[in-house]
């Protein structure tokens, strides 16, 4: 038997849940460094810098500087780009979830709790497509680090999924970033598959490989 319930988000719960997804988004900086200096063409950049600096100043420790300061440079963007999207969320549904999910209709927002704390949060919202299909997007899905590997990821991915059988949507979407390495392997388990892959329209955070999948679940292979 589980040791946490899932229920419906509560105006108590705020500042919590912010800080939960606040928290779920900033703490991949780490990944995303790692995955850009994996990156053959971010070395040659440093690489180009490193020699540079040295053909410019002769001395091999002003070069070592200037490589250094490459990859400070990319550490400080890759910040600047998860804050940013952060904000921007706390700004829009965030800021006001009781109106944007519990009151809007084909919405809904929910968080798992146990023993009276808030122990991870999701959300569904329609997903407008070109296609005119509409399904629903599965969003905002965090669970703190301490309460992984107990199921209430999955488990809020289910609720999720009933939630559009019961509300008669035929397919679920979703959004996530690949750095977000275990939430990828999630999906994946659940049935959703890779539909999509973009880059934001951003030079820089192509070039850091900052690939964005879209998943997709059919609801129909359940009915």
């Amino acid at each position: 038997m589980s040791d946490y319930n899932i229920r419906l988000y509560k105006d108590s719960d705020y500042d919590t849940v912010r800080d939960i997804f606040a928290r779920g988004i900033t703490e991949h900086w780490p990944m995303a460094l790692y995955h850009t200096l994996s990156l053959p063409r971010v070395w040659l950049l440093i690489l180009v810098v490193f020699l540079l600096a040295l053909v410019t100043t002769g001395s091999s420790i002003a070069s070592c500087i200037a490589a250094i300061t490459v990859i400070l440079a990319l550490f400080l963007w890759i910040r600047y780009i998860l804050f940013t999207y952060v904000s921007q969320c706390l700004a829009t549904d965030m800021l006001d979830i009781r109106k944007n999910y519990l009151q809007r209709d084909g919405c809904c927002f929910w968080v798992a709790e146990s023993a009276g704390e808030v122990v991870g949060i999701v959300a569904a919202a329609p997903y407008l497509s070109p296609g005119g299909q509409n399904p629903v997007e599965l969003k905002r899905l965090s669970v703190p680090k301490k309460h992984r590997c107990k199921g209430i990821a999955k488990a809020l991915c289910m609720t999720v999924i009933d939630f559009a059988q019961k509300s008669d949507y035929k397919t679920i979407v979703l959004e996530t970033s690949v750095f977000h390495v275990d939430s990828v392997r999630l999906y994946k388990r659940l049935g959703f598959r890779i539909t999509k892959t973009y880059y934001p329209e951003d030079y820089f955070t192509k070039f850091m490989d900052f690939v964005e999948i879209v998943f997709q679940y059919e609801l129909s292979k359940l009915r």
